[in-house]
């Protein structure tokens, strides 16, 4: 038996209006179900569900999504599409999209450079003064 995990996301009227967004955001997404309720969407092969739940609830920091990028390619167009229309940029590869939704955006080679002992504290300091990550300056530090 499957027992996929995948996050439901609560909106307040949005969720359909989301899920388009997302995925014109993403390569690889689609909308695979809709109703005025419940939208079911894939984000690079990975399942969401948006549920227009009502203004109860509100998206704060205590969850974001995170998406690894192998360039600085992928981090400028996730960044310049996630912040659009009101998001809000962050600090240390942080955002929030207009949705209230918080995203952290990280270069996959942050882990490698954080494990370098030699480079490691340098490393630390250039990206805790970013907002969104550079590569070449990681690289650099």
């Amino acid at each position: 038996m499957l027992n996929q995990i995948y996050p439901c996301l609560w909106f307040d009227g949005k969720a359909q209006e989301a899920a388009k967004f997302y995925c014109s955001v993403f390569k690889n997404s689609k909308i695979i179900s809709d109703n005025q309720t419940v939208v079911i969407f894939e984000l690079n092969a990975k399942k969401f569900m948006g549920l227009n739940g009502g203004p109860q609830f509100k998206f704060n920091e205590a969850i974001s999504l995170v998406v690894d990028c192998e360039t600085q390619e992928e981090i400028d167009h996730l960044w310049e599409n996630l912040t659009s229309d009101g998001g809000k940029e962050g600090n240390c590869g942080w955002l929030k999209d207009k949705f209230g939704v918080s995203w952290q955006i990280v270069p996959t080679i942050l882990p490698e450079l954080l494990s370098n002992p030699e480079k490691a504290n340098n490393v630390m300091e250039a990206y805790m003064k970013m907002q969104k990550f550079d590569i070449e300056k990681l690289k650099n530090a």
